[in-house]
This record gives structure tokens, C-alpha cells and sequence, in this order.
């Protein structure tokens, strides 16, 4: 199989790696994977092409730099490898010196590592496959993509946390916001699939996963986010708490003695549907529980829901007017129940469901599930590969233009 250009995308986490390698004619992954328990005993590869046939690599060694070696074999058995025209990676945290994707650079890479103080968790494994995807394929042009830079259009009022604002000064403590690069391409998907004026609307996104996020897009550009200086702000997720009463985090400490680092990991790992249920992260897991009668899933949920329709509520006061809201991520593209609970909520801005065409949206199907004569409720499968790429080629392009 043959392909006119390809486009690597790579998703670097602290002990895993996730790839996909996509057509840039199409649009496509024609191969994807994840390398896992890197750094870890047992580490592996799985690699899935386009057919859905998967295999499975052991790794000679755990580490970023071997899961990218057999990455580049097979690309290169395969003879895939000499048409790969750009690598575009995910970087989570660009701070307020990012307000676009960038070239991959010795003074951007530098700069992405001083941001690594703001993502400590995040930004130092994403240069890691950086620096060992440059050192691998020098000549290839990299891309840097970066999860806030959507964001960046927040106005100070958004942005800014009503401390003392010197330490917003010296040291960059405001809102960022996340989920940047999915809810940019879920904004210019509802601009055509809903025929929205370019110039003249109004959305809300809930982009809801593991990690979940709001966003408030007037017109193209972010307005308002519910996630802040961390991913840790905001709504319910998986294993994270969102917002939460600082005083409430400040009388835990006092009660049990613990530190600033055991409470950000509870706040972060043991919390959120995990934390209320005490039986799953996994939302799918507690909406079975939940028809079974399990009061704490019940509850896990009912929490979530609160939480993600009183962020919507107050997005809504960011937008000039409301024409759509949209559903995403791998809740919101699947749970039709969470999705029908959550506009029972929001009646009062004028939302409504179609019972039927909710539940028939889901598993990757793109649709509006709102009656006629509503304001537009909507599912779009976000496509964050396929929006770094486009970045990628297009940065690529550009640069080829003008030398």
C-alpha cells in the first residue's frame, strides 16, 4: 500500500507512547498504537492498521527511544518511512508563551522545558519523544502542538485568579485551560456540519473523557474554559476531583497530617467517579452499577452531571448568544444517558433532547439529537491526530514556501 505523503503524530506520556500515522491526503490513520509500561517490566507495543488487525511487539528495552526504534522499523519494512513529510507531537502545556503550533526548534524545546514547572507530569514526557523522535529522523520537520494554546484568546477576566496578582507575574499562575487542540477541531467541525455564520455564533463544547472539559467558543475563539492552570479544575473526571474548596483541601491536611504532595495525588488519582464510587474510574462501569441500584455509582454520576450542566450554565454567560451545544470525547460521543441527564438540567436555557435520536447517536456517529426549532444539541467525534497533523503539514508547508 502506497501513499502520496504521511504524517507521523506522537502522544508522549510518562511510561507509554501513542502514535498515529496518517494520510495527508485523506486525512486517515493508516497505522496507530501504543507503546506501554515504558520505563516498566514487560513493556510492549501493540500496532493497529487500518483493517483493525493488531500486533503485538515485546520491547528489547522499556524506554521511549526503543518504542520509537521499532516504531520506525516497521515504518520502514512497510516502506512508509521515506514518505513521512512532517512529526507532529502533542504538548501539553505552552504556558503564555505559545498562542499557536510551532516548528520544533533548540530554542522551543528549551522553552517548552522551562514550561515543564507548570506540567511537571506532562511537559518532561513529551520532550522525551521529542528529543528521541529528532534524534531518530533529524532531517524530518516536527511540530509542536500545544493542548492551551486554543485557549490563548481567553480575555484577563477569564484567565486571571483573584490572588495577589504578583505571583500571576512571577510566576505564571492563571488559567490555561486544556483539551485546546480537540476543542478547536470540534469548533470548526459544528462551523459546517451546523452551517453556524463564521462571523456570528455562538457554542458550547463538553468534551468529556477521563478528563473532562467546557469550553466556551464565540465566533472561533475560545472565551472562556472550565479547566485552569492544571487539568485538575473544572468538572468531574475520572480519577480527578475538579473544583474543589481550597479550604476543604487545607482542613484535610490539618485532620490527617498529610502533605501538599500526598493530597495533589489524592485530588488527582483517587478521586473524581473513582473517589465517590469507590468502584471505577470507568463511567461505563457505573452506569451498569447504577441500573443495578448501586447507590454510590448513582451518586458518582449524579455529582458529575451537576457539575458539568452548572459549568455549561455558566459558560453560557461568556457567549453573545447560544447555537449550539456540542458532545464529545469518549463520554460524550457513547453515553447517551449522560447526555439525557444532563440536558434535563439545562431546560432553563432554552435546551432540548430528542429522546430517539439520542439514544442512536453514539459509537462514532455524528449527529444533532435536539428537535427542530431548538437551539442545536449535537455529537461530533473529536479527531485531536487528526487536527495535529493538519497543523503539522500546514507549519511544514508554510516554511517550505517562504525559504
Amino acid at each position: 500500500m502506497s501513499f502520496g505523503s504521511l504524517v507521523l503524530v506522537i502522544n508522549c506520556g510518562s511510561s507509554s507512547l501513542k502514535f498515529s500515522l496518517i494520510a495527508s491526503e485523506t486525512g486517515t490513520p493508516v497505522l496507530s498504537g501504543l507503546a506501554e509500561r515504558l520505563g516498566l517490566d514487560n513493556a510492549s507495543m501493540t500496532l493497529k492498521d487500518c483493517h483493525g488487525q493488531k500486533t503485538r511487539v515485546a520491547l528489547s528495552e522499556a524506554s521511549h527511544v526503543c518504542a520509537l526504534k521499532v516504531l520506525f522499523r516497521e515504518l520502514t519494512e512497510r516502506r512508509w518511512l521515506p514518505v513521512v513529510r512532517a512529526i507532529g507531537h502533542r504538548v501539553a502545556h505552552g504556558g503564555s508563551e505559545f498562542k499557536h503550533s510551532v516548528r520544533l526548534t533548540s530554542e522551543v524545546i528549551e522553552k517548552i522545558r522551562t514550561l515543564s514547572a507548570l506540567a511537571p507530569l506532562h511537559n518532561p514526557a513529551n520532550l522525551t519523544g521529542i528529543e528521541a523522535a529528532i534524534a531518530l529522523l533529524p532531517l524530518v520537520p516536527q511540530v509542536a502542538v500545544f493542548d492551551t494554546a486554543f485557549h490563548q484568546t481567553l480575555p484577563a477576566a477569564a484567565y486571571t485568579y483573584a490572588i495577589p496578582l504578583e505571583y500571576q507575574r512571577r510566576y505564571q499562575v492563571r488559567r490555561y485551560g486544556f483539551h485546546g487542540t480537540s476543542h478547536r477541531y470540534i469548533a470548526g467541525e459544528a462551523l459546517s456540519m451546523l452551517e453556524l455564520d463564521p462571523e456570528d455564533h455562538g457554542i458550547l463544547i463538553a468534551h468529556l473523557g477521563n478528563g473532562s472539559s467546557v469550553c466556551a467558543v464565540q465566533n472561533g475563539r475560545s472565551v472562556d474554559t472550565s479547566m485552569g492552570m492544571t487539568p485538575l479544575e473544572g468538572l468531574v473526571m475520572g480519577t480527578r476531583c475538579g473544583d474543589l474548596d481550597f479550604g476543604a483541601a487545607a482542613h484535610i491536611a490539618a485532620s490527617t497530617g498529610q502533605s501538599i504532595d500526598a493530597l495533589y495525588k489524592m485530588v488527582n488519582n483517587q478521586s473524581g467517579l473513582l473517589g465517590i464510587s469507590g468502584l471505577s474510574s470507568d463511567c461505563r462501569t457505573l452506569q451498569a452499577a447504577r441500573s443495578q441500584g448501586d447507590k454510590r455509582a448513582t451518586l458518582a454520576i449524579d455529582v458529575m452531571v451537576h457539575r458539568l450542566a452548572r459549568h455549561l450554565g455558566a459558560h453560557l454567560t461568556s457567549l453573545k448568544r447560544l447555537d449550539a451545544l456540542i458532545f464529545t470525547g469518549g463520554i460524550g460521543e457513547n453515553s447517551a444517558l449522560i447526555r439525557e441527564l444532563t440536558l434535563e438540567r439545562l431546560g432553563v436555557l432554552g435546551l432540548k433532547l430528542d429522546s430517539h435520536k439520542n439514544q442512536q447517536t453514539c459509537g462514532g456517529r455524528a449527529g444533532v439529537i435536539s428537535p427542530q426549532n431548538f437551539p442545536y444539541v449535537a455529537v461530533i467525534p473529536t479527531d485531536e491526530e487528526k487536527m495535529i497533523a493538519l497543523d503539522a503539514l500546514a507549519i511544514c508547508h508554510a516554511q517550505t514556501v517562504n525559504e
